[in-house]
């Protein structure tokens, strides 16, 4: 949701038009669906070990013969919303569709199954940048700048590092690699901070946003703290990951209602 809201502009009324209710809807459910479906579908062996899942803020814990249906379910959800969208956005949005679920496929499924191949399962995250991509199509929108994009990009691999932070021991013991498994709690958290510093500093210097600047630099003091202060080597509780959780979902929806009042991502210096 956050995604697909950067492209607008608040002053064009955008609220008014059924087609953006529309394209919102989808990228909250049918695309959300898809996207963490396949994903809880696949890695249904480390997720039966992951003592964070089995709630409603990080996702389904069940059993293979329970989630043996999903993607069924998922082809009836999202293809009456393909052929919708193909008929009002035409060949370019549908191909968009497809390049955004053939991402999802390579991501989960072999012989690609990149989600355990570091450090592709992180660079692949550049696909949820297609959420702009297809607001864009869908509402007839101004291309982003390119700045803009790589913000998006930077954002995704940051978010995706800081879950595999707290799934270590689970994938471990699933056997399942990601690059947080290979190279370390602390050594991934130097990564995840490097990506929040580089962000903020794009914010500060190419767009003029103190605020959402502000507050990731706000958030690398604290991991700064936590790697070499508070947690350093050791493991999150699930108390702590899931105040983490509702603290990150505040912030999103804060800085989403931000991004659309500021229109600073639309605005680089260069």
């Amino acid at each position: 949701m956050w995604i697909y809201l950067v492209p607008f502009d608040r002053s064009s009324n955008f609220w008014e038009q059924p087609l953006f209710w529309i394209g919102l809807f989808f990228v909250t459910f049918p695309l959300n669906f898809l996207v963490y479906g396949l994903n809880d579908f696949t890695d249904g062996k480390a997720d039966s070990l992951n003592p964070r899942k089995g709630n409603y803020l990080f996702g389904a814990r069940f059993s293979k013969k329970k989630l043996a249906n999903v993607p069924r379910y998922i082809f009836f959800v999202t293809t009456p919303f393909l052929a919708y969208f193909a008929y009002v956005g035409g060949v370019e949005l549908f191909i968009l569709l497809l390049f955004m679920i053939v991402f999802n496929i390579i991501y989960n499924y072999k012989p690609f199954r990149l989600k355990e191949r570091p450090p592709f399962e992180i660079l692949i995250q550049v696909g949820y940048v297609f959420t702009a991509l297809f607001s864009i199509q869908l509402n007839s929108l101004e291309m982003i700048p390119w700045q803009t994009l790589l913000y998006l990009t930077l954002f995704a691999f940051q978010a995706h590092i800081a879950g595999e932070i707290m799934d270590i021991e689970p994938d471990i013991l699933a056997k399942k690699k990601t690059t947080a498994v290979l190279i370390g709690r602390k050594k991934a958290k130097f990564l995840m901070l490097f990506l929040l510093l580089f962000e903020s500093y794009i914010l500060k210097f190419w767009f003029d946003d103190w605020v959402l600047s502000g507050f990731l630099a706000a958030f690398s003091l604290w991991l700064i703290l936590d790697i070499f202060v508070f947690f350093k080597e050791k493991p999150y509780t699930v108390k702590q990951m899931k105040i983490f959780g509702i603290a990150m979902n505040i912030a999103a929806i804060l800085s989403m209602a931000w991004v659309l009042y500021s229109g600073k991502l639309l605005h680089p210096n260069f």
